[in-house]
């Protein structure tokens, strides 16, 4: 089965040399994604629509996703962003992590990785 990349435009994928998502052995890995805006909601529902974005063109979707992974700077920005969350996983949730760690620009307030099963 052959690997496919999925680009999103982001300004540090070419700057880095990654992409935002690779579809391989029948899983879909999107990369920590960030988004734009002024709080840690806004990012997050920001960040959200990229990685759905990412999902569906590889053929899958947040219900597919098995294990998620947030980075924030600050651990208690996590909780203004659950319902967000909630919302976009619904009666689908995954296994989640959540690590407090710096990020690569301090302007963002979250960082959001997945990994998906695709759909048969």
């Amino acid at each position: 089965m052959p690997i496919r990349r999925i680009h999103s435009g982001g300004a540090y994928e070419p700057k880095i040399g990654y992409c935002r998502a690779v579809v391989a052995g029948g899983w879909v890995h999107v990369a920590g994604t960030v988004g734009q805006g002024e709080t840690v909601e806004a990012q997050c529902a920001d960040a959200l629509k990229t990685i759905e974005t990412a999902l569906e063109k590889a053929g899958a979707s947040f219900v597919d996703v098995v294990r998620v992974t947030y980075m924030l700077p600050q651990a208690a920005d996590f909780e203004p962003c659950w319902p967000l969350l909630r919302a976009a996983f619904g009666s689908n949730p995954p296994v989640t992590t959540m690590i407090e760690c710096g990020l690569i620009d301090p302007q963002f307030k979250i960082e959001i990785e997945v990994t998906a099963l695709l759909p048969e």
